[in-house]
């Protein structure tokens, strides 16, 4: 039975179809069938008039076009939109830092570095204004006037800047265009796959749109100095004056700003009174801040913080796991809420913590210049890429990054041990680069690369720390990478590893403190376990130990450190009491220890010969 052609649209909404309705009627004659079973195409027949197919078609783009424009005029919107994107503005003011009137804002290290960077600057007579750590309010600012494609980071940090400059403007009274013309920012660039290298258009976008179009931003890179993006690269600025003496003051603070926070973060755990050290290292602080502001003796102000700092009675038997904090590099650097505060939150739930210097970071940049240089010595030919060898000593390079590596580890084990910063060594990058050469590809060169997979395999198979802390912001390409995927095959490789990756987005804090403290609990343990097993391997009590230590003050003594053996630094000392009380079982255990086999030597050594052919 035929039905003749329903259209659609006559029926209603929720009415079924007919049950022998055939919807292709139209379009097919009653041969159809059997032309179809045949295989023969053929051209189907119009419908009749009157049918759907005669309804007018609808013009979609014509129907939303007209759509807008009635939005348009009823809301009073122009007809069109200019379509305006965002070009960064190219400055061209050679006169960009007068030291007379202009005023340099610098962020985006640690505290302490950052007000000794201060210091160091207003020594060579310019006006420095350190900036507070990025907070929540930082990020309110960040997430209302920067890119929402952008990471962690750049919120808090382009955030700070601004709600500095509204305040600035409104709370200060200072006009606008004031602000812009006699202030200035400097921070930290770089390039690669990370969006850090877009620091500086966000920076610039961002303040355009908060009403500070035109607030220069100083990009500070290791391999060229200070730069504006400004096409007058070449040009000498008259007001900062790049030479040796303004690096060196730059990297003197940063090297006792290291030795600071290593040294703070060793003590605080242990503090007999609250608040004793974060009031010794705010004292200490401002004496070498005032040396280096009034261009007197570096050496002499650390000598006299020294002092300060030896005052701080310490308790080390108090049983405490030592945790390590790795990732990228802001988020395991700064101190405040862009990282959950998570140094503190550690030290406040019964944790030593372990931190990341800076100056490991500029070891690493000198070690992939020089690797660079070594794989592009094997060229057939020098290359006249930027970084290339066309026109250079390939030796004379080598010599002065091998030169730059001694160098920078001299002057902060210098400095370092004036402070009382002593038993601390910086991290070996040619070692972390063959442990990790397995499971990292040393091309890929974002984030912290292959250093975090090192300091992991590290940190296990040398019982360097309880707990390892994996913190990087949601997204971060490079770090999140390496947290949530190789790092995986080394917990697998290494089952005495406690790892946690942790990701920040600047809220959801209790969820990451409950993850954290579950860890911990397991770093509690471990701490433990080692301190009762040096105490069984000599036969003592607790009880004993704290007797041995009371008549023996020095290992007490805030800047004195134990032998490492142990990764808390309770089981260190106990440990060496019991050396002290039994010399000859020590030096017995003290050997066994040294000639244990390590889990990554062979093929470390695999690595070397391997160099050592390819050189050849």
């Amino acid at each position: 039975m035929a039905h003749d052609f329903v259209p659609l649209a006559s029926l209603k909404v929720g009415q079924p179809l007919p049950a022998d309705l055939d919807i292709d009627a139209p379009y097919r004659s009653s041969s159809a069938p059997s032309a179809a079973r045949s295989g023969s195409l053929r051209e189907p027949e119009r419908p009749a008039a009157g049918s759907a197919a005669d309804l007018p078609l609808l013009d979609i783009d014509a129907e939303l076009a007209r759509f807008e424009a009635e939005e348009r005029a009823r809301l009073g919107l122009p007809a069109t939109d200019v379509v305006e994107h965002y070009v960064e503005r190219r400055f061209a003011d050679p006169t960009t830092a007068d030291k007379d009137t202009t005023t340099i804002l610098i962020s985006g290290l640690t505290l302490a570095q950052d007000y000794l960077v201060e210091g160091a600057l207003e020594g060579l007579g310019y006006t420095v204004k350190a900036l507070d750590c990025p907070d929540h309010e930082a990020l309110r600012f960040g997430k209302e006037f920067g890119n929402r494609g952008q990471c962690n980071p750049t919120w808090f940090t382009v955030g700070n800047l601004v709600k500095h400059l509204v305040h600035l403007r409104d709370v200060e009274g200072i006009p606008t265009q004031k602000i812009i013309d006699d202030y200035v920012f400097m921070t930290a660039g770089s390039c690669g796959p990370c969006r850090f290298g877009m620091y500086v258009t966000e920076y610039r976008k961002a303040l355009r749109d908060a009403g500070f179009d035109g607030f220069r931003v100083l990009l500070f890179q290791m391999n060229g100095g200070i730069k504006q993006a400004s096409g007058d690269e070449g040009k000498e600025s008259k007001g900062l004056v790049f030479d040796p003496k303004f690096f060196f003051s730059i990297a003197k603070a940063l090297l006792i700003g290291d030795a600071l926070n290593v040294l703070g973060y060793r003590l605080r755990p242990y503090e007999v009174v609250d608040g004793a050290t974060d009031a010794a290292l705010t004292e200490a602080k401002k004496i070498i801040y005032d040396a280096m502001r009034a261009q007197r003796n570096v050496v002499v102000a650390l000598v006299k913080a020294r002092r300060v700092l030896a005052k701080v009675e310490l308790d080390r038997l108090r049983t405490k796991p030592k945790s390590a904090l790795l990732g990228e590099f802001w988020a395991m650097t700064t101190e405040g809420d862009g990282s959950y505060q998570m140094q503190r939150f550690l030290e406040g739930e019964g944790s030593e913590v372990e931190i990341q210097t800076v100056t490991q970071w500029i070891l690493y940049m000198c070690w992939e210049a020089l690797r660079d240089t070594l794989h592009r010595q094997t060229l057939r030919e020098d290359d006249k890429a930027r970084k290339g060898l066309a026109g250079k000593n390939a030796w004379k390079k080598q010599l002065m990054l091998r030169a730059g590596d001694k160098v920078l580890r001299g002057l902060f084990g210098s400095m370092a041990n004036l402070v009382g910063l002593h038993g601390y060594k910086l991290p070996d990058i040619q070692e972390l680069a063959d442990i990790s050469e397995a499971h990292y590809n040393h091309d890929l060169r974002g984030g912290e690369a292959f250093l975090e997979v090192g300091k992991l395999i590290m940190n296990a198979a040398k019982a360097k720390v309880n707990m390892t802390v994996s913190i990087k912001p949601f997204g971060c390409m490079p770090s999140s990478g390496v947290s949530d995927g190789v790092q995986g095959a080394i917990t697998e490789l290494y089952p005495e590893a406690i790892f946690l990756p942790i990701e920040t987005t600047g809220d959801g804090a209790v969820n990451v403190y409950s993850r954290v403290q579950m860890m911990l609990f397991k770093a509690k343990q471990r701490a433990q376990r080692e301190v009762d097993e040096a105490l069984d391997a000599y036969g003592m009590t607790m009880e004993e130990v704290t007797a041995f230590v009371q008549k023996v003050p020095l290992l007490n003594h805030p800047l004195f450190k134990a032998p490492h053996r142990w990764a808390s630094t309770t089981a260190d000392t106990v440990e060496l009491v019991g050396t002290l009380k039994h010399p000859l079982q020590g030096a017995k255990r003290w050997l066994a220890h040294a000639r244990r086999p390590t889990p990554y030597r062979d093929a470390r050594a695999k690595v070397k010969a391997r160099t050592a052919t390819a050189t050849a």
